[in-house]
Formats: C-alpha cells, sequence, structure tokens
C-alpha cells in the first residue's frame, strides 16, 4: 500500500455500542483528524439519518459533521436514482430515514398502480414482521426488484447481539428465488463512493471495521487495506471461519493510531 491518507470507519461496534463511546475512540478520532488524515464514516446503519447520527457522536466528542457521514439509505438513493430513475419503492425498514431517501418515490403498497417497482428493504426490527415480509415477498413474485441495504446477520447492542436484515433477508430471497442487489456494505460500488467521497485511491485508505466480512474483506477486495477490531460484533469464531484474512487486527479503534504510526514508518522505509 502507499502512504494512508484517509480512514474509513464502521460507526457501531468500532466508534460505539448503542450510541455510547467505546474506550479511547473519541481521542483516537480526534489524533487521526488532528494528523490530517481523510476521514468518512461509512455505515450501514438504517435507523437514523446522516444529521442525527452527526448530533449523537459530536455530543459524544467526535470531531465529526453529517459531511463526514456516508449511509447505506443514502448510498441507496443514488444507487435507486442512477438505475430506477423514478421508479415506485415500497419500503421495509426500521427508523424513520426518509431524509436520506432524497428523489426516492415512496409508496404504501399496490394501491391503485399495482406492484411497487422495487423493494427496499433497510434495517430489521419490530416492523419485520410475517405480514411485512410476506407482503414483500408478493411484490417480488409480482416483477418487484429486490434491494436490500445490506445484509448484515446481526450487530451488537448492551442487550448483547440483535437479529438484522440478512437472517431474514436469506429467506425472502430463498422463497422468491431472487438475489437482492445490495447497496450498503459489503457491496464495491459503496466503498468505491466512500473514497470518491474524501477523494483519495483505493491504496491510500484503510477500513476499519468489525464486521471481518463485510467491512474489512470486502474492503480488501476493493483494494483498501483492512483493519479488524476485536470489538462489537467481532467473534474469534466467525474470524476463524471467515472467507479471508484481514490485513491487520488490533484491540479496538484506540490502537488505530499507533497502527497508522507503524505503517507510515514502513511506507517511508521502502
Amino acid at each position: 500500500m502507499g502512504s494512508v491518507r484517509a480512514v474509513l470507519i464502521d460507526i457501531d461496534g468500532v466508534l460505539t455500542v448503542s450510541w455510547q463511546p467505546l474506550p479511547g475512540a473519541v481521542e483516537a478520532l480526534r489524533e487521526i483528524r488532528d494528523a490530517g488524515l481523510g476521514v468518512a464514516l461509512v455505515t450501514n446503519t438504517t435507523s437514523r439519518t446522516r444529521a442525527s447520527i452527526a448530533r449523537v457522536l459530536a455530543d459524544a466528542g467526535f470531531p465529526v459533521s453529517a459531511e463526514d457521514i456516508l449511509t447505506a439509505p443514502a448510498v441507496t438513493a443514488a444507487y435507486l436514482a442512477e438505475h430506477w430513475p423514478g421508479a415506485r419503492c415500497a419500503l421495509l425498514n426500521s427508523g424513520d430515514i426518509a431524509e436520506d431517501l432524497g428523489g426516492v418515490t415512496l409508496v404504501g403498497g399496490e394501491g391503485e398502480h399495482g406492484v411497487p417497482d422495487v423493494v427496499v428493504v433497510g434495517g430489521a426490527g419490530p416492523e419485520f414482521d410475517y405480514g411485512a415480509l410476506n407482503r414483500a415477498f408478493g411484490y417480488v413474485q409480482g416483477g418487484a426488484l429486490l434491494v436490500a441495504m445490506h445484509r448484515n446477520l446481526y450487530w451488537r447492542t448492551d442487550d448483547g447481539l440483535q437479529l438484522d436484515t440478512g437472517a431474514f433477508l436469506v429467506g425472502l430471497e430463498k422463497a422468491a428465488r431472487v438475489e437482492a442487489e445490495i447497496t450498503g456494505k459489503p457491496s464495491a460500488a459503496f466503498f468505491e463512493a466512500a473514497l470518491a467521497h474524501v477523494g483519495v485511491d483505493a491504496r491510500e485508505a484503510v477500513m476499519v471495521g468489525d464486521d471481518i466480512e463485510s467491512d474489512v474483506l470486502a474492503a480488501q477486495r476493493a483494494g483498501v487495506t483492512g483493519v479488524l477490531v476485536r470489538t462489537g460484533k467481532y467473534l474469534p469464531e466467525t474470524h476463524r471461519a471467515a472467507s479471508g484474512e484481514p490485513d491487520h487486527v488490533i484491540g479496538s479503534f484506540a490502537d488505530l493510531p499507533t497502527l497508522l504510526a507503524d505503517l507510515r514508518e514502513r511506507s517511508a522505509q521502502q
């Protein structure tokens, strides 16, 4: 890799758990900012808008603004605008993210216009009940495209690991005999958007995440150096069973400035 010029950072499980800062995370991000590195917070979080996330993080002491945050809903909106402009979209999601879906035409269901053009699946929650999933199944059977913001199986909260979209999406795909278009991590398009956001090449960036497949190995496939943290949803068994090996593994985000200093030193010696 070349000299590191930017850091892509997952939020949940890396900087925070249940939106509370992990030890040393605020200080580490400040140190990274002070070093002049570009920063993009890249998250599959679908329960909050970019502005809401920025407020919560700033209140906790993180030096971030909404402009630093790239969310799966925002990338999904851009994907739909490019590939399916004007499409009528039925959204299944837990949380109000309409602000980040600007330009997307959201409809309640079939109504007088028939089956929606696209079923958009966001983050899981109580809304993912039998009725909602069965309606989505019916729409896809009727010809609607299936788009999912991510396929994460679970995430970590104060109450432990909680089921996420992937646990439901797999069944929906199998039943409807289709494969969803994924717009958030681990899609290559998401990482391309993040690199464009910070204005660097893949070899000049590192990606820090707690999900070995969707965060780290997906970034490495895009040419970005991957850094896995042992916080959040990290489990030793998922690490051992992963489809590849991270470029680097650290205890937590608090250890990142030291790793970046080591990488700079190695680059200078080459």
